[in-house]
């Protein structure tokens, strides 16, 4: 779901990338990213869901970290959820209601640098049509050349905690958990 937000992330990593002489463009490397989502299910089960191969713009500053920037979007029917009962429930007015053309859409507002590889990442979060400021709590996994694809690439994980209810797809709360845990795996290759 917010699973967009952990694109934010990838600011994060040039915290510990080379300097460079302006900020750089990256893009989100589709076959290699994801946002899991995960949620109780009545006290039985937890309850997962998948994003994967969306696309991003990143633009980094690696001299001020803080004034690097990110935007993510992707339809909510790219969701996975391993059964289309399930899929389908969660596209129905119980949920989404959503269209083809819906989308979700993430845009940072800030980066607060935490430490060497960690960050706070802030942004505008817009899911079924409602548009609210969530954190991201981002991690750099590495920055280098890619041995496969010889350009700059850099990997990070993030989580944050969603409530459904913020966003109208609250439905069966709270049997079915209203909040939402959130896990993001980014990797972005620089732009050519």
């Amino acid at each position: 779901m917010k699973n967009v937000l952990f694109a934010a992330a990838v600011a994060a990593s040039s915290i510990a990338a080379p300097a460079f002489a302006a900020p750089e463009a990256y893009v989100l490397d589709a076959s290699h990213s994801q946002i899991m989502f995960t949620y109780n299910h009545l006290g039985f089960s937890t309850g997962m869901g998948m994003f994967s191969g969306f696309e991003g713009e990143i633009s980094f500053d690696a001299e001020d970290p803080a004034a690097s920037s990110v935007n993510v979007s992707f339809p909510v029917r790219s969701m996975l959820t391993g059964w289309e009962g399930r899929f389908e429930h969660f596209m129905s007015g119980d949920f989404f209601g959503a269209d083809e053309d819906e989308m979700v859409t993430f845009t940072s507002t800030g980066i607060e640098v935490t430490g060497d590889n960690t960050a706070l990442i802030t942004g505008d979060l817009t899911l079924n049509g409602v548009t609210k400021s969530v954190v991201l709590d981002a991690k750099l996994n590495q920055t280098g050349m890619h041995p496969m694809a010889e350009k700059e690439w850099a990997g990070f994980d993030a989580t944050t905690t969603l409530l459904r209810s913020d966003y109208e797809v609250g439905a069966f709360a709270p049997y079915v958990s209203d909040e939402v845990e959130v896990t993001i795996s980014v990797e972005a290759m620089k732009a050519e």
